[in-house]
């Protein structure tokens, strides 16, 4: 795994109790010695000192950390001195989203895509940022169709966009398809799989529900009867996530980004099958 590139999310802590949790979490983690660890970036900037406080923990620690950065619901000025303060503190790697914007929020910001907000962090600060972009192997939820948003990935891309990260999926045809499609457009950065580990049932739904990601109907059926036994949905996740990345990495997959939701266990375990 060590020529992969493998990567690990988190989101910034809300409270004292939830910070401690994630120092506990990311002592674990680090133990893998992923490339680097992301941290979220709320809707409209809401989390934006979280965010940076995480990562600049992390960075104390030793490790690479990535900053999300979205842009809607923002305005250049203050993109702008997000990326100053970022950079005077020697953060190198980013990843660059549009971003949702927060309920009850009015406008929508002066950069409204993605590609947009890759294009202001180039022409602000040349080539200091490594930059990741999203992109979704089964189509982003509000795209008007597949090719649409794949040319939408390709914008990102032409902007200026190092490598990508994708939406979880647990179809690898999905991304293979994806993968060949982009590469047919001569888009040739490094596209790393999205990983979900599978813990909780509803949990899962609800979030798959919000982004577009199918589960498997055998997945599904599976997941639900189980029921509340915890134990089980960890096990027979734990099998089918780790198959997933199996299959990912033989098929050509440059590496792996955990959606590790603050959590150290599923990461581990799926991790420790795959070395």
């Amino acid at each position: 795994m060590t020529d992969h590139n493998f990567s690990i999310e988190f989101f910034p802590p809300k409270t004292p109790e939830g910070a401690e949790k994630l120092r506990t979490a990311r002592a674990r983690l680090s133990e893998l010695n992923p490339k680097y660890f992301s941290v979220t970036y709320g809707a409209g900037g809401s989390t934006q000192q979280g965010t940076l406080s995480t990562v600049l923990e992390i960075m104390e620690a030793g490790q690479q950390a990535a900053p999300h950065l979205s842009c809607v619901g923002g305005s250049r000025e203050s993109l702008r001195a997000v990326l100053a303060e970022y950079k005077s503190h020697g953060i190198r790697r980013i990843v660059a989203l549009r971003g949702d914007l927060p309920s009850g929020y009015g406008g929508a910001g002066e950069l409204r895509y993605a590609n947009e907000l890759v294009e202001f962090i180039r022409a602000e600060t040349g080539d200091w940022f490594h930059i990741e972009v999203a992109a979704y192997p089964e189509m982003h939820p509000q795209a008007r169709s597949p090719q649409d948003d794949l040319k939408n990935f390709e914008r990102k891309v032409k902007a200026g966009a190092d490598a990508a990260i994708t939406q979880y999926f647990y179809n690898a045809d999905a991304y293979f398809a994806f993968l060949d499609n982009a590469r047919k457009l001569g888009i040739d950065v490094p596209i790393v799989a999205g990983i979900m580990p599978i813990t909780n049932y509803t949990q899962l739904m609800r979030f798959s529900e919000m982004c577009g990601a199918e589960i498997p109907r055998w997945v599904r059926l599976k997941l639900a009867s189980f029921g509340d036994d915890s134990a089980s949905i960890k096990a027979f996740g734990l099998d089918v996530v780790s198959a997933l990345c199996e299959r990912l990495l033989k098929g050509g997959a440059p590496g792996l980004h955990f959606y590790s939701m603050n959590q150290a266990a599923a990461t581990t375990a799926i991790w420790q099958r795959l070395v």
